[in-house]
Formats: C-alpha cells, sequence, structure tokens
C-alpha cells in the first residue's frame, strides 16, 4: 500500500499547532468540497483530506502517526511495522474500526486491521463523570508469559500542551503478569485512566499482551511448537533425545522409523491454565556432511547395502 503524508496533504509543518491544522483543512475543505469545486478530482482529493485530518486534528492518533518517523514519502510503499502501536496509551474510544471510504493505510494503522482498532468507548457523560479507560498495547517474552510475576514497563503517553501542540510522554508503571497470559489478553489496572469528572472516578487502564518473537518456539493460544532437529540413526532406530521446553529441557522418546515433520505431542508443556495448553515437537532429520574420507566411505557403504529410492512415490 502507498504511505499517506498527511502533513504533506493539509500543506502543514509537522510541527503545526492543533489550531493551524484546523485552519487548513477548512480553507482547503472549501475549495475542494464536491459540492461546489470545479476541480477535476475534488471528490478524490476531498476524501485524502478528510482523511488527513481524521488523523492530525485528534491528539492521540496524530502522536501514534508520528512514531512513523519523518523519513516516509507521500506515495512510498508502505507495510505498518511489525510493533506497531506497542506501549502507546491511548483512550479506548480511540479506533472504532470506523474507516470506511478511507485508505488502505488509514485502515492498517487505525482501523479494524490496525494496532488501535475495535476498541470499547469508557467513561459516562454527565455532570459527573468517569474518566476515560485507556488502553495501551505491550510486548513481552514468551518465558514471561509462561512464569509470570512482576514487571516495570514503560508506556507512551500523548499529551496536548496549552499552545496546541502534541507531544509524547514517557510512563513508568510496575505491573504483575498472570501466569499463562496469552496474546490479546488483558490486564486492568483500576483507576489508571483518566482521572474523573466533577468527583467521577478515574477510568481504567488496560494493558493488552502481544507476545515477543521466539527464538524457537511457536506459539498458538497456550499451544506451542519446536523444531527438534535429529539424526538419521534416532529416526531409523528410535531413541531418546533432549528437547526444550518452557520448563526446561526433558526427554523424549523418539519412535524408530520416524520421518522429518512427524509431529509428537508433549501433553501440558505449554502455557499454563486450568487446562494447560500442549508442547508440539516437530521432528526435522539432520545429514551429517561427508567432510572426511571415513564419512564419505560410511555414505558409500550405506548407499550399497541399503538400496532405498527417496522419490519411489513419485
Amino acid at each position: 500500500m502507498d504511505y499517506k503524508d498527511y502533513y504533506k496533504i493539509l500543506g502543514v509543518a509537522r510541527d503545526a499547532s492543533q489550531d493551524e491544522i484546523k485552519r487548513a483543512y477548512r480553507k482547503l475543505a472549501r475549495k475542494f468540497h464536491p459540492d461546489v469545486s470545479k476541480e477535476p478530482n475534488a471528490e478524490e482529493k476531498f476524501k485524502e483530506l478528510q482523511e488527513a485530518n481524521e488523523v492530525l486534528k485528534d491528539a492521540e492518533k496524530r502522536a501514534a502517526y508520528d512514531q512513523l518517523g519523518s523519513n516516509w514519502r507521500q506515495g512510498q510503499q508502505f507495510t505498518p511495522p511489525p510493533d506497531w502501536g506497542a506501549g502507546f496509551e491511548h483512550s479506548r474510544s480511540f479506533g472504532q474500526g470506523d474507516d470506511a471510504g478511507f485508505s488502505d493505510f488509514f485502515s492498517s494503522l487505525f482501523g479494524a486491521r490496525g494496532g488501535f482498532g475495535q476498541q470499547r468507548p469508557g467513561g459516562r457523560r454527565g455532570f459527573a463523570s468517569a474518566g476515560d479507560s485507556h488502553t495501551a498495547r505491550i510486548q513481552i517474552d514468551l518465558e514471561d508469559a509462561f512464569r509470570g510475576g512482576p514487571q516495570t514497563i514503560e508506556i507512551k503517553s500523548p499529551q496536548l500542551s496549552d499552545d496546541g501542540h502534541v507531544s509524547v510522554q514517557p510512563r513508568t508503571l510496575k505491573v504483575t503478569i498472570p501466569k499463562g497470559v496469552i496474546e490479546g489478553q488483558q490486564i486492568r489496572l483500576a483507576g489508571q485512566g483518566s482521572p474523573g469528572i466533577g468527583g467521577g472516578p478515574a477510568g481504567d487502564l488496560f494493558l493488552e499482551i502481544g507476545l515477543r518473537p521466539h527464538r524457537i518456539f511457536k506459539v498458538d493460544g497456550r499451544d506451542i511448537t519446536v523444531s527438534l532437529p535429529i539424526a538419521p540413526w534416532e529416526a531409523a532406530l528410535g531413541a531418546t533425545v533432549q528437547t526444550p521446553t518452557l520448563a526446561g529441557p526433558v526427554d523424549l522418546r523418539v519412535p524408530a522409523g520416524a520421518k522429518s515433520g512427524q509431529r509428537l505431542r508433549l501433553k501440558g508443556r505449554g502455557l499454563p491454565a486450568a487446562t494447560p495448553g500442549d508442547q508440539y515437537v516437530e521432528l526435522r532429520i539432520v545429514t551429517p556432511p561427508a567432510t572426511t574420507p571415513a564419512a564419505k566411505a560410511l555414505y558409500e557403504k550405506m548407499q550399497q547395502e541399503m538400496p532405498f529410492d527417496p522419490r519411489a512415490d513419485l
């Protein structure tokens, strides 16, 4: 998809105040409104202006958009970073997934497919009302999800200054990660959202869990999978080998005649819960290289003693 430079679309500097953004949008919206404009591309331009204004008029969306940096150019090929939205605090009314008519670029960032999509609105409205609840997505290691325990995390909170400029301020929190937490699960921190109005209670902060990619394990819900290299003789004859698990290495019985790609299950060795996940071990036969005369002679003997056509079924 193409990158959208919302500042360029509105013709404002990246450090423009919210009032400057508002004035720029109003001026251009009058010029390109399809009902009055005689410009040949008025409707397309007007939609582009609406999209840019939707992001830049909102302090939270703007601060999130600014995290992409200033090196991108209008029309450049763009894919959202894998950790898009991680550690960014925003109100739960932010990003309702109502992105009809906007570009794929907008949807990938702020719509139902983006890192801020499909949130629920926060506090009640009225004379005395609860503060808005906020959400922030955080990234933790798989080992931390397995063990649980206290962690100190830093999230980024957008702030609007008195002169209408947006900045991002770090916020440090001490949280307890539940043992066995999974991707997408939320941790509620009561009273850590926006202050209440008229004596109302403060909103809550919801931390949405994301799991960082692991060096050897793949995660699917509570189940995990590891690819385990084995030698040809271990596959042919069977063997007891060690395999890594989140709780430490355990012995695994490889059956005789095992095949590359075969999956073995270690029940209950996934992420813990009342019904814990399982660990799947995918066998991968690794052939030792014939780097010495003795090794080469051994392979030649195998070729003579063990006639075998691996492509017989083709």
